[in-house]
């Protein structure tokens, strides 16, 4: 069996890798496993291909209008092979950089699949995927301390089941055959909507079915009616509050039955129902779980001695960055860092068109909590930058605690609001007030004056609403 390392981490996704990074920064020995590609379904299926998919949909709209920015009017169409080869050209440049902080910081690479055999020892095996040049492969590895960073896979509804040509999930969705003419989601939460955009730009006929009572149930309901009259603008069907009856599939289309006796024909399903944690054969172990996810403390410590969990395991929020934080919390933590370690505010983004970001609480959380919310809106009706780029769609939310004046959440849904959520996001982390953020200074002309304008509104004194 080779030498114990001090910290073993098993998955190399964004929580993985960044975690045997940081390890490495503080000293300690790390072996990092995996078994498919460096980056995990982030880098190689979600958020990176994705929004290059949907960067390319964002230039062909802009495009289609081009006469209300001064530009002959332009006939541009989308090529779907070129699309979906950049995304898979952006992924592979992204995990060779991976790769390369790997090996910068002297990262130990094993290559395989991984079992959890006992605390503190991982069985690995290899697998058909050949491994990177000068990874370890299959063997006995130990360490006082394992990380499980395994990430989540697709949830399946029963009757949905994926086969991969018919009904697909969202690796099918990212490197289709050919682009239907008609696909029916389920689904539409932000995995959802984001197809739903990317898919109607390239001309498919999209059929969104949600079964909560409104599509984005997580978010804002404010904010989720806008989103759902801008889809509906752009010719996406929506069918909430409704349950599915059955799925018909056929050679090559299906019928979707929902049980108000609607019937959806479509040539293709997508499932994007969300996605559930890779905790296979952990019970076995007598690791105890929380409603479907490993339960762990603050700092990613599980009910086994030396054993921590990190990311989408952990349960929600199931983002990359929440991951990269868990894992710099846990291995500082294991390196026995004093610094309490205290949740944070994590920001969530869904980047269709248009971009919808939020962090903390909404107006109806606010409440739950027994929290009196004062409510600061903006309008990007009023912002001239919106004007100037041709999107004057959009809101912006501040929701501050009446007693304490303290901003404890925002919401966005415009242009670019998944860049401009973080400016809200540090408000929210250090507890900044109406009174402090609305004497502070915001460039003219940008869209983060409506950031400031909605604080104002809390306080009254919005000046262009």
């Amino acid at each position: 069996m080779p030498a114990p390392y001090d910290l073993l981490i098993l998955g190399a996704g964004p929580g993985g890798y960044v975690a045997a990074i940081r390890a490495r920064q503080l000293g300690l020995s790390v072996g990092l496993i995996e078994r498919t590609h460096l980056g995990g379904i982030c880098l190689n299926w979600g958020c990176i291909p994705t929004k290059v998919m949907l960067k390319g949909t964002d230039v062909l709209d802009s495009a289609r209008h081009a006469e209300r920015f001064g530009l002959a009017p332009l006939s541009p169409e989308i090529n779907p092979s070129s699309l979906i080869a950049r995304a898979t050209e952006v992924s592979g440049h992204l995990g060779q950089g991976v790769a390369y902080l790997l090996k910068k910081n002297n990262v130990d690479l094993i290559w395989g699949d991984a079992r959890l055999t006992a605390p503190g020892q991982v069985q690995v095996v290899k697998t058909d995927i050949p491994a990177p040049r000068g990874a370890l492969t299959e063997g006995l590895y130990s360490a006082p301390h394992v990380i499980i960073a395994t990430g989540a896979r697709p949830r399946i509804l029963p009757g949905l089941e994926a086969d991969g040509h018919l009904v697909w999930t969202y690796y099918q969705a990212l490197r289709p055959p050919a682009v239907p003419a008609r696909l029916v989601i389920v689904g539409a939460g932000a995995i959802g909507v984001e197809f739903a955009s990317i898919y109607a730009a390239m001309g498919t006929v999209v059929t969104l079915v949600e079964q909560a009572p409104r599509i984005l149930p997580a978010e804002d309901a404010e904010i989720a009616g806008l989103m759902a009259k801008a889809l509906q603008k752009r010719g996406i069907t929506i069918h909430t509050a409704v349950p599915i009856a059955r799925l018909d599939r056929a050679g090559d289309s299906v019928a979707l039955h929902l049980a108000d006796g609607t019937v959806i024909h479509a040539e293709r399903l997508l499932s994007a129902v969300g996605v559930v944690p890779n905790i296979d054969g952990l019970q076995d172990l007598g690791v105890v779980l929380r409603d479907g996810a490993i339960r762990t403390d603050a700092a990613g410590r599980t009910s086994l001695a030396g054993l921590y969990a990190i990311g989408d395991v952990a349960g929600p929020p199931m983002l990359a960055h929440k991951a990269e934080h868990d894992g710099i919390a846990c291995v500082e933590a294991i390196a026995g860092r004093t610094a309490p370690h205290t949740a944070a505010p994590i920001p969530a983004c869904i980047y269709a068109n248009p971009q919808v970001a939020s962090v903390g609480l909404n107006e109806a959380a606010a409440l739950s909590a027994g929290i009196t919310p004062r409510i600061g809106r903006f309008s990007l009706r009023g912002n001239g930058k919106a004007l100037v780029i041709g999107a004057p769609e959009g809101l912006v939310k501040c929701v501050f605690d009446a007693e304490t004046d303290r901003l404890i959440g925002a919401q966005i849904i415009g242009p670019d609001a998944s860049e401009l959520i973080h400016g809200l996001t540090i408000a929210v982390s250090l507890g900044a007030t109406s009174a402090q953020l609305s004497a502070v200074v915001f460039p003219h002309p940008t869209l983060s004056e409506a950031l400031h304008e909605a604080v104002l509104a809390a306080r009254d004194g919005a000046i262009h609403a």
